[in-house]
């Protein structure tokens, strides 16, 4: 996450160091053996009521299916326990739940823009990980009208955002799990711990879904953990006049009368958080790499001429970045720009970034780089975010370098000066033995000591080495989930010196590190 639109910050790093076993120990002590918004504004974007523009179909499939083995019979005598509410997560315990992991979620919407009303079922499909006599799903709000176990009605109850599920029999360990749910109602957003908003946001132009950390129960039943990706369907239903956006790649629209129905295939595993739904009057754009890569945007009415210039150059970014760590990992590209400034974050929403503002060029960079940092290389619990962001924020300053800005260590230099010692800045550092409060996710300590650590690695190792470093890391652990120790060990390996004294400056203590 989040590119914070109220101010362009700018992210660096660097330094030295000699093998010091605190680091291991205090980043080790905590990885879970299992994972400044801006004011609201008034709409100021009049309900434009022209035909929807859209664009061809990318692929037609009819969406992805789970490929789980199903046991040959089922004991009717198998005793069986409760999925845990929660995987422990050390920042957001009661995120995800316990005795499943999910394969993929069919999502069928249909948005009513009068009253915002969601009419919905969902369609999970799973692999038991235990002999589950009750499990959870995350959802927040709305009515659950039914749900459904392998074909079968289960009973079901409500705690906060647990909906707890009791099929009529209990599913064993390795076989299929079938989840339908209904359900109906008034999504309303989700405060984040750092007082934004997430979930299902009303924008000035429409609606948007967004994730991050735990929006993603507020508009559909999940899973909600970044260790659980699946694969996902989205289809949707709008009046006419709306075109309807999300992960993945479209299927042809379906016009019946005054509505139109929208397919959206993400056929790569997505950590719940990254998937979107954006509906509006967009202008669509649809164009190639010169890979063939599908560039596909949807740019909110009004924002068109604005926003041209930093979406020409996702396609030379992408080849940079290419360059960087190595193929592009998802089967389409592009951008959604959005009429929400009072989100006041962009979110690098699968394949397709989320821009509620005007996008420039350092956040497009920042948010295309994620979808190697961040959604192909996801974390493994919410303590390892700076994996995400620390490597997004120091793409920043490579990119700033390669276009003719400052270089990677003047934006370093800048920033070290800028935080004195006994700063806030030094006492939060936002390494996993030390990020313990979900308000401080997101806060600039995240992203620019963790550009510095990186800076520091660079310096310490080597131009060579630590570009192999980085290419590596995301090859080697693409759509998977990564630790900081995973990390550190690599980065040892590949330049063969001991760097936890390194990784514990920069990462774990609070206070200044020497230069």
């Amino acid at each position: 996450m989040r590119c914070s639109v109220a101010a362009l910050v700018v992210f660096v790093a660097a330094c030295s160091g000699a093998r010091n076993p605190v680091a291991r120990v205090a980043v080790a002590s905590t990885v879970v053996a299992t994972t400044a918004p801006v004011g609201k504004t008034p709409p100021t974007v009049a309900q434009v009521t022209t035909e929807p523009v859209s664009i061809a179909p990318v692929s037609a499939t009819s969406g992805p299916t789970a490929s789980v083995v199903r046991p040959e019979s089922v004991s009717t005598t198998l005793e069986g326990i409760s999925g845990a509410d929660g995987v422990g997560d050390p920042v957001l315990p009661l995120a995800g739940n316990g005795g499943y992991d999910a394969v993929s979620y069919e999502l069928t919407l249909a948005w009513d823009p009068a009253s915002n009303r969601l009419s919905a079922s969902a369609m999970i499909r799973a692999v038991a990980t235990q002999n589950l006599a009750t499990f959870d799903l995350d959802l927040r709000g709305f009515d659950v009208l039914s749900v459904d176990v392998n074909g079968t009605q289960a009973t079901f109850e409500r705690d906060g955002q647990e909906l707890r599920i009791r099929p009529a029999e209990v599913v064993p360990t390795g076989s299929n799990l079938s989840v339908l749910v209904d359900y109906s109602g008034v999504p309303e957003p989700v405060a984040d711990p750092d007082g934004s908003s997430s979930g299902w946001i009303l924008t000035n132009d429409g609606a948007t879904a967004l994730g991050e950390p735990q929006g993603a129960p507020g508009w559909f039943p999940v899973n909600d953990h970044p260790s659980d990706k699946a694969t996902f369907s989205f289809i949707v239903t709008v009046p006419s006049e709306f075109n309807v956006v999300s992960n993945g790649l479209p299927a042809t629209p379906v016009v019946a009368g005054l509505l139109t129905t929208y397919t959206w295939n993400e056929n790569r595993p997505m950590a719940p958080y990254l998937a979107t739904i954006a509906i509006g009057h967009f202008t669509m754009t649809q164009t190639t790499t010169a890979s063939g890569l599908p560039v596909i945007n949807a740019i909110g009415a009004g924002l068109e001429n604005a926003s041209q210039a930093s979406l020409a150059r996702i396609p030379e970014m992408v080849d940079w970045l290419s360059e960087l760590f190595g193929p592009y990992p998802f089967d389409s590209v592009g951008a959604i720009v959005l009429d929400a400034p009072e989100v006041g974050y962009f979110l690098e929403t699968q394949d397709r970034p989320t821009f509620t503002a005007v996008p420039f060029d350092a956040v497009m960079i920042h948010e295309l780089a994620h979808q190697w940092v961040g959604d192909s290389v996801s974390v493994a619990t919410w303590q390892e975010i700076w994996l995400n962001e620390g490597f997004a924020a120091y793409v920043e300053w490579l990119w700033a370098e390669h276009d003719g800005g400052a270089s990677a260590q003047e934006t370093f230099d800048a920033t070290y000066s800028a935080h004195a010692a006994g700063d806030s800045f030094w006492s939060k550092p936002p390494g996993p033995g030390t990020m313990t409060s979900a308000a401080d996710l997101f806060g600039e300590p995240v992203y620019m000591r963790g550009a510095m650590t990186l800076h520091a690695l660079r310096m310490r190792v080597g131009d060579t080495a630590f570009f192999e470093i980085l290419k590596t890391w995301t090859i080697t652990h693409g759509d998977g989930n990564v630790t900081t120790i995973e990390f550190i060990d690599l980065a040892e390996a590949i330049s063969k010196m001991a760097l936890d004294d390194l990784f514990t400056a920069w990462l774990v203590t609070p206070t200044r590190p020497a230069r």
